[in-house]
Order: structure tokens, then sequence, then C-alpha cells
């Protein structure tokens, strides 16, 4: 894993130690959602999708916002990451997915009553 690559990121997110952001919480629960569903993994268009469709939800802004709360949750621990295997969209003819997988601290997280998703305001614009 390439913590480094993250800490200017991480330094730069004012929070208290082990505190999510109302998307970060977002995640984890649509990926726990999903583990039940016996998805075992999921890429960034599939839990945008996801996101949106949810009821009173509207966390995304961007999918650079998505992308950059997935980057801060791998370096957290929260997930793990890896690409598909290159066939699979070289036969689908499309480009290459970077699959998420839910770590044991990623379903902590999301089992913890304190990190349920908190409805947020419209200042956040939904994916179209």
């Amino acid at each position: 894993m390439r913590l480094r690559s993250y800490l200017p990121i991480l330094s730069r997110v004012r929070r208290k130690p082990g505190a999510l952001v109302p998307l970060e919480r977002a995640i984890c629960h649509a990926a726990a959602e999903r583990l039940r569903q016996d998805e075992q993994e999921f890429h960034g268009y599939q839990l945008a999708k996801h996101l949106a469709d949810a009821d009173d939800r509207r966390l995304l802004t961007a999918y650079g916002t998505l992308y950059r709360a997935l980057g801060r949750m791998e370096a957290m621990g929260l997930l793990t990451s890896r690409w598909e295997d290159a066939e699979i969209p070289a036969r689908e003819n499309r480009p290459g997915r970077r699959l998420y997988r839910l770590t044991p601290e990623g379903r902590r997280a999301a089992s913890d009553p304190a990190t349920a998703p908190a409805p947020l305001p419209h200042l956040l614009k939904r994916f179209a």
C-alpha cells in the first residue's frame, strides 16, 4: 500500500482521529449492504450509482470526490483494492475497473451506530 502518497490528503482533512466524514460513512454502509447481497467487491461507478439511488442521500459531488474518499479509506485500512483481470475489460471492450473490498475494520465501522450516514443538505450535487 502506498500510504505516503495519501499522507498529504490525510493531513488536510480536519477531523477527530477515527471519525469518518458523511461520504465515507455512506461508503462503508453501501459496501456492507453489498456484502449482505453476497457481493464481496464493488467498483467506483457501481458505488456511485448505489449512493445516488439511496433514499434521501445526496452525497456525491463528482467522481473525483468519491475516488478521493475511497483512497482515504484505503489508507485508513477500511478498504482494500485491486485491479480486475485485464482480460475481462478487453473482452467487454471497456476500461479496467479498480475493485474495492471492505476490510474487517471497515465492517466494524459500518456496523457502529455512531457511523450511521447522516443525511446531508442539498449542497452536494447528484450524479447525472
